[in-house]
């Protein structure tokens, strides 16, 4: 009786919380350039890519931030090669006569201690120490845009005067269940982030699409003491730069500021993916993202519970489909108006059919990323 009250009372919270997020969701007011009357491109803008081992997807990258509207002499573009073993760096050669800038982090001093996981964050100090303008672009190498992308961001950072700016991340998805089983949990964590940044909730971002004030990066001395992790370039920065400039945040509410990224090719690979982020869990400062992701993973922990335990108790599988049922009935609205806004809700057919599997990865990815290590572009980190 007290585990079924437990039970309800996690369940009540957990509505209250969607519904928090889709009201806030619904208050996130859209941004387009026609919204500043005298908007006149003037700011320098660095674009910053660190890739490591991106020969596949390196080349459509490039491509796609050459094809910006953004007056070519006010963008610079910055391939940190994060000592590939592959082609990457011959393909980004190929382009350095359009403007395209290749760091090599071979022999670099970047200015972050040469701890065995903070890769990822050397490469993008190390190219935000070379690049000459005010404001910071990062993306990922397998990420492509809209040929307004950097002039939107531009726009909104004259309009906005934040020093730190959340834009949307829409992952495309093919025929494959892998495919579509990420992108819709992708999109929901999309929709989270823009609701919880507008509304100040809590923190939280994606390093494929940010953009931040070279001055607020150093600021906050860059990546300095959270340069143990692995991941965090994204998330842990945005807590440093938060907490000196709280008014400083802001989200950038736009299709045309919205990049596109592919899903992971395998599970092994998506595994690792949701343990890296999940890795970060322990170090947040951030307690009310902290309560956020405890009372989400209880929900789903004891539907897990439910489920395993009905291999010994057939009675308990009822009670898993019930608490189920309940779980997409809260969730539903949500996620079909955030899939609608990233053109996915042709997949939402398929949403409940996932729930099974989402409720296991998600207590196992968020175990192992408290106590586990993981592989990352080829390197074994923690």
């Amino acid at each position: 009786m007290i585990v079924f009250a437990i039970g309800l009372v996690l369940l009540g919270m957990y509505f209250f919380l969607i519904r928090f997020y889709h009201r806030s969701w619904k208050r996130v007011p859209a941004f387009s350039i026609e919204a500043i009357d005298d908007f006149f491109p003037s700011e320098k803008i660095s674009v910053i890519v660190p890739a490591r081992n991106e020969e596949e997807v390196i080349e459509l990258c490039i491509q796609s931030l050459l094809q910006q509207s953004y007056p070519k002499e006010l963008l610079e573009i910055i391939i940190a090669d994060d000592h590939s073993t592959d082609g990457t760096a011959e393909i980004v050669r190929r382009y350095q006569e359009q403007g395209v800038q290749l760091l090599s982090l071979k022999n670099q001093a970047t200015g972050v201690r040469p701890v065995r996981t903070a890769y990822k964050k050397m490469a993008i100090t190390a190219a935000i120490r070379q690049s000459s303008g005010s404001l910071v672009i990062t993306t990922d190498a397998d990420c492509t845009f809209p040929e307004d992308w950097v002039k939107t961001v531009a726009a909104f950072h004259q309009y906005s005067k934040a020093v730190f700016i959340v834009s949307p991340v829409r992952m495309r998805p093919d025929s494959t269940v892998l495919s579509v089983f990420q992108s819709m949990d992708f999109t929901i964590l999309q929709g989270i982030t823009a609701a919880s940044v507008y509304v100040r909730f809590h923190k939280m971002c994606n390093g494929a699409n940010l953009a931040y004030e070279k001055t607020a990066f150093w600021g906050v001395s860059g990546f300095d003491n959270i340069d143990h992790i692995a991941s965090g370039d994204d998330m842990l920065l945005m807590e440093k730069i938060a907490d000196k400039y709280p008014d400083g945040i802001a989200y950038l509410h736009s299709t045309e500021a919205m990049v596109e990224t592919r899903p992971v090719a395998t599970w092994k690979d998506f595994f690792n993916q949701r343990i890296r982020w999940a890795s970060k869990t322990r170090i947040y400062k951030d307690k009310r993202l902290t309560w956020v992701m405890a009372l989400i993973y209880l929900v789903n922990l004891g539907l897990f519970i439910l489920l395993t335990g009905s291999v010994f108790q057939l009675n308990r599988l009822l009670f898993f489909v019930v608490g189920l049922i309940i779980k997409v009935l809260i969730e539903w609205r949500f996620v079909k108006e955030v899939s609608t806004y990233f053109n996915l809700s042709g997949w939402m057919k398929w949403f409940p059919v996932f729930q099974p599997l989402h409720i296991v990865y998600t207590v196992v990815a968020g175990f192992l990323g408290l106590i586990g290590r993981y592989e990352w572009k080829g390197r074994r980190v923690r």
